[in-house]
């Protein structure tokens, strides 16, 4: 598996590469699938690769799969190491940036109630995360918003609270990254070049709502009244910032 990714990886990035036994009907040997990011990359890489052979003395067959899986409406977005992986390449670690705007805890939001006669199970944190990508190079600004969330158990166990609470942090941030790069389109020319546009098309109502807008999406604290035991009266004096 290394050396099928050593082998292709000059002819550009690389999605995966897997290594698999054949089938026992095949006979004894291995085969290689190797996923690009880049089309014209798989077909440069085939070419010069076919029949050659790359760290083993036998020559190796290389074909471009033909065999697509099927997609409903919309292929699935890439995921935010993908993300971060494929900016990293073409646009350089320099080339973009990313900043969250706002994090806040939303659990409890949903309205949930617990059934008569069920054990006690405390509903799964969740987070709202809005987060921006910047391209200074090109003059592009790119924003996502998404939800995380984590299974916290009983709610009994600090620890596992803490855990569940960087686990959907953690899950939020890196889904509303990949909401950002998912309206940012890489124009990868034959000479090298990268062309960078923004897709209109992917924009979402969030993205017109000002920094001071998007942090107000959400701020209200959870109070239990049993446990504060507070009169009507008392509540009345509470504003959203208390």
């Amino acid at each position: 598996q290394r050396s099928l990714f050593s082998a292709f990886s000059r002819f550009g990035l690389l999605y995966s590469v897997r290594a698999h036994g054949n089938a026992a009907v095949a006979g004894p040997g291995y085969y290689g699938v190797i996923k690009f990011y880049s089309a014209g990359d798989a077909s440069r890489a085939q070419r010069a690769c076919n029949g050659q052979g790359l760290f083993q003395k036998s020559p190796l067959k290389v074909c471009v799969c033909t065999k697509q899986r099927e997609f409903q409406q919309q292929a699935p977005a890439l995921s935010s190491n993908k993300c971060q992986e494929l900016a990293n390449h073409y646009l350089g670690f320099n080339g973009w940036s990313s900043r969250i705007i706002t994090l806040q805890n939303v659990s409890g939001f949903d309205g949930e109630k617990e059934e008569a006669g069920k054990a006690s199970q405390k509903p799964p944190l969740q987070f709202l995360c809005a987060l921006e990508v910047t391209l200074p190079q090109h003059g592009i600004r790119s924003r996502g918003v998404a939800l995380g969330q984590a299974d916290a158990g009983d709610g009994q166990d600090p620890l596992e609270i803490l855990m569940a609470t960087r686990r959907a942090q953690k899950l939020a941030v890196g889904k509303a990254l990949a909401g950002a790069f998912q309206k940012i389109l890489l124009v990868v020319l034959e000479n090298g070049k990268v062309a960078v546009e923004y897709n209109s098309s992917q924009e979402e109502p969030t993205d017109s709502l000002t920094e001071e807008e998007l942090k107000g999406l959400i701020q209200v604290n959870e109070l239990s009244l049993e446990e504060f035991d507070l009169e009507e009266e008392v509540l009345s004096d509470l504003s959203f910032d208390d």
